[in-house]
């Protein structure tokens, strides 16, 4: 592309956000809405919703995506990257660090700065929210995914409702059906249909709906994880509403499976969380990035990969005085990133090449995302316009999906919503 052609793209297809926040950047930070309308025209698409727990995987991600010339999301969760984080990239400081990166590396394909895992569990959630949720589009985010799955279906539908005016109507837009708990209280279709049939009434049209499809967050312990079935038959009951499914609790679950619900299913985005932590550190893992365990389990450090061996000394040291086991070790990235940041420098490369690799091979021999970033320029400069239409247009009756109405509705569904517990990312 010529370098009059990117400067076009750059001119018409940022956001007002990114404009604003970055006025004299080349990175081409786009709305999500781009990138899941790019994996729809290539077909059988999905791209990396890469979660950036440090900079590491950032920087890993872009550099593979860039390789890969594939279309990216980047993306932290509000439990990793709110206002009680665990991460030191948080959702108001992760689009600078994606602008400073791009920039610094000469990254060109375009990527959509997720919020990712919105938690709204209650109505203190909704109050604040509308307070919150305006800054982090201040800041930088360019596509959100509201989950109020934590509640029954009728207030989920109502909260999505209640916030959608305080998204840009440019922004990408993602919705939950269900926890994601693995093979406890699995989506169903009657859920699904509830929420999407009241969004459209509303004159709301997400771009990704995700499922509780037999997957978890964290270290997979189960064979079974992704239900592909559920999520085709689920997806297909949607049909007419033109959305596209988002796959969480990607990692631990096997090239293959990936694969099939790439091609199986409408999902467009793949959440990758753990095993981009885990391979940062260096840490073993099988080759879909879930964590190896010793007899006494404990992770294995592969020397001369990721963190140094004094730095991970450390870290298990910490670990064990704050009887942090297992998927918390997600809890040491706050505590470490500045100790990870005054390695030696090629300590900090391998650690961000080990990302990189990983990430490339997803999304060119999994997710078949190779070069989907020229599908991305090719749209904006079709739409000639940092907004794309909505998928899908409105089909539901608004006077049949009133409050009240609503709640009625919700009444009559049948479902198993599983043991309670904390499902946070």
């Amino acid at each position: 592309m010529s370098d009059n052609h990117y400067k076009k793209v750059l001119e018409i297809g940022r956001p007002p956000n990114i404009v604003k926040l970055f006025p004299n950047s080349r990175a081409l930070i786009v709305s999500g809405k781009f990138i899941d309308k790019a994996m729809i025209i290539k077909g059988n698409a999905a791209t990396m919703a890469a979660n950036g727990r440090n900079s590491f995987v950032i920087q890993g991600a872009l550099k593979a995506a860039q390789r890969a010339n594939a279309a990216i999301i980047i993306e932290i969760a509000k439990s990793e990257g709110g206002a009680a984080a665990y991460c030191p990239v948080s959702l108001w400081n992760m689009a600078r660090q994606v602008d400073a990166f791009c920039n610094q590396f000469g990254i060109t394909i375009p990527v959509a700065v997720h919020a990712d895992h919105y938690a709204i569990k209650n109505n203190t959630d909704i109050k604040t929210a509308k307070i919150e949720i305006p800054t982090l589009f201040e800041a930088g985010i360019t596509s959100i995914a509201i989950d109020a799955s934590h509640m029954p279906d009728d207030k989920n539908l109502l909260a999505n409702i209640e916030l959608n005016s305080y998204i840009p109507n440019w922004a990408g837009l993602e919705t939950e059906v269900g926890e994601i708990k693995g093979v406890s209280g699995l989506s169903t279709v009657q859920e699904a249909l509830f929420l999407i049939q009241g969004l459209n009434a509303h004159d709301i049209f997400p771009n990704w709906i995700a499922l509780n499809n037999g997957t978890t967050h964290g270290i997979e312990q189960s064979e079974f994880g992704i239900q592909v079935d559920l999520t085709a038959e689920i997806h297909n009951a949607l049909k007419d509403y033109n959305l596209s499914g988002a796959q969480h609790g990607t990692s631990g679950n096997s090239s293959d499976k990936l694969r099939e619900i790439v091609s199986k299913t409408k999902t467009t985005k793949a959440n990758v969380a753990t095993a981009l932590q885990m391979i940062s550190w260096g840490l073993k893992v099988n080759d879909y990035g879930n964590a190896i365990l010793d007899n006494n389990g404990d992770f294995i450090k592969i020397e001369n990969k990721g963190v140094s061996e004094e730095v991970w000394g450390q870290m298990v040291a910490y670990a064990k005085a704050n009887d942090i086991k297992g998927g918390n070790y997600k809890k040491l990235n706050i505590q470490f990133e500045n100790r990870l940041l005054g390695q030696p420098k090629e300590i900090k490369e391998r650690m961000i090449q080990s990302v990189e690799d990983f990430i490339h091979n997803m999304l060119v021999n999994v997710l078949n995302a190779k070069d989907t970033a020229p599908i991305v320029i090719d749209e904006i400069l079709k739409a000639g316009s940092y907004n794309t239409p909505a998928n899908s247009t409105r089909i539901e009756d608004p006077d049949d999906w009133t409050p009240e109405k609503i709640r009625d509705r919700a009444s009559l569904i049948t479902s198993d919503k599983g043991f309670k517990g904390d499902f946070d990312d």
